[in-house]
């Protein structure tokens, strides 16, 4: 069996858009890439935006994706090191996941040092220069009393607003998301830039783009991961260096 030494980095998977057909294909794919890279896998980092929504209730989480679900509960009982970073879309995420799947939850960024290489690592929404208006939304979406008063709203009602206001604000920032205005503009490598005027990294690993980027800077690299709605884009840490790959091979790239 391969040494499993490799560290795979993976976001946006959107689970629950456009539809139930749509997720669960889509979910299958998931599936399969995380039954290939199984095989070397030390740790996964799944970079937020896994869900198009979610929100935990006490007692209720949302319905469905219970294949995903096993397959992480399976990789982690195997002894694979799973992380799952909260995204604008599920931002919500609290106990359940640590608890019942047992993988590890960051709410904004994460360092890690792999073999020598300095790795920043966060799903990118908020960062930057720009978007004034969600950067307030996100403080508001994030604070305690917004999230008590949402628990006060019945499962049923409450998860169908969500999906309905999730679903039309991604629709919205499509064209954003997907067109490549140039280095300069690129305001994740904007941000990486000035992170760098303050500390060296060798990697800094974003989603939240729905582009998927591999760009030098200042002696570093930006690596975008992309997205699972129409790339099925990744990538792969083997000890020397990060690749961006597609899978099966992607539908778009």
């Amino acid at each position: 069996m391969p040494e499993r030494k490799h560290i795979y980095f993976a976001s946006d998977f959107h689970f629950g858009t456009p539809n139930n057909a749509a997720s669960r294909i889509r979910e299958d794919a998931v599936i399969r890439w995380l039954d290939e890279i199984s095989v070397n896998a030390a740790e996964i980092y799944l970079v937020g935006d896994v869900f198009d929504f979610w929100f935990e209730y006490k007692h209720a989480v949302p319905r469905g994706f219970s294949r995903f679900l096993g397959k992480i509960a399976a990789l982690v009982d195997s002894g694979i090191k799973v992380t799952f970073f909260k995204g604008n879309h599920d931002m919500w995420m609290f106990d359940y996941f640590p608890e019942e799947l047992g993988v590890t939850v960051v709410s904004d960024e994460l360092v890690i040092t792999r073999n020598g290489k300095k790795f920043y690592i966060h799903h990118g929404d908020g960062l930057g220069p720009g978007d004034t208006r969600y950067k307030i939304l996100k403080k508001i979406f994030r604070s305690g009393f917004c999230q008590w008063l949402f628990a006060r709203i019945h499962p049923n009602l409450g998860i169908a607003i969500a999906t309905k206001w999730s679903r039309k604000s991604r629709a919205s920032q499509l064209p954003k998301h997907t067109a490549y205005f140039g280095d300069d503009y690129e305001w994740l490598a904007i941000y990486s830039r000035e992170l760098l005027k303050k500390e060296h990294f060798d990697y800094f690993i974003f989603g939240h783009r729905h582009l998927p980027i591999d760009l030098s800077i200042s002696g570093s690299r930006y690596i975008n991961l992309g997205e699972w709605l129409n790339c099925r884009s990744y990538a792969v840490f083997d000890g020397e260096t990060v690749t961006l790959k597609y899978f099966e091979p992607s539908p778009v790239q």
